[in-house]
């Protein structure tokens, strides 16, 4: 029996990427294998932009859950109607925890199951969205996603090296900072200029929702 952490879960909207703007749980899973998470590791990093906090397990709707069943009833307990509903697995690097278990749980209580991914790492059969994100110096072993997102600027992971990816979507993410304007700029020039990729903007940060 897995016992699983998660750092929080909530309803919001989807800010980003081919579903943006569609409802959805979020269940963050604590722990990433391409950072620690605290703030003096960063310069060590695989990833060192990442902007989300998902130490521990003290976030609202956090905590250890030790049964795949008590986790999928948990998140669907955030979905707020009957019927079939929409959880987005993320941390962190929610491959870590995710499993055949978790995914037959969320499953069994009517949840359809996306996955935001840095792609080293097998992702669970049953998944039914899978979003990978690659990082510059970390392996991706996915050989095929719904949707390859990718955050630019990133040195050493530009976008020429990510379009022949098996995936049905192709989305460039400007990467948040200082640099949010210039960085937005680029990624548009750079869509027009090759339209198999796609804008993804995070709208959930311009609206100020999680």
């Amino acid at each position: 029996m897995s016992t699983y952490l998660v750092k929080e879960t909530f309803l919001t909207l989807q800010g980003e990427g081919m579903h943006g703007g569609r409802p959805a749980v979020f269940c963050r899973f604590s722990g990433c294998n391409l950072w620690t998470g605290r703030e003096e590791h960063r310069a060590q990093a695989v990833c060192r932009f990442c902007d989300t906090d998902f130490v521990g397990t003290d976030g609202p709707g956090g905590g250890h859950f030790r049964s795949a069943r008590a986790l999928a009833e948990h998140v669907r307990s955030f979905w707020p109607s009957p019927g079939r509903g929409f959880v987005v697995c993320t941390g962190g690097e929610p491959t870590l925890q995710l499993d055949d278990a978790a995914v037959a749980a969320l499953h069994a209580v009517d949840l359809e199951i996306a996955i935001e991914t840095n792609g080293t790492r097998p992702v669970p059969a049953g998944v039914d969205w899978v979003c990978v994100s690659p990082k510059a110096g970390a392996e991706v072993v996915l050989e095929r996603a719904d949707e390859l997102k990718l955050v630019v600027p990133q040195p050493g992971a530009e976008p020429e090296r990510w379009v022949d990816f098996a995936a049905d979507h192709h989305l460039l993410q400007p990467m948040d900072g200082p640099d949010r304007v210039a960085n937005t700029a680029a990624a548009v020039a750079y869509c027009l200029e090759h339209p198999t990729w796609r804008l993804s903007v995070q709208t959930h940060k311009d609206i100020g929702i999680p």
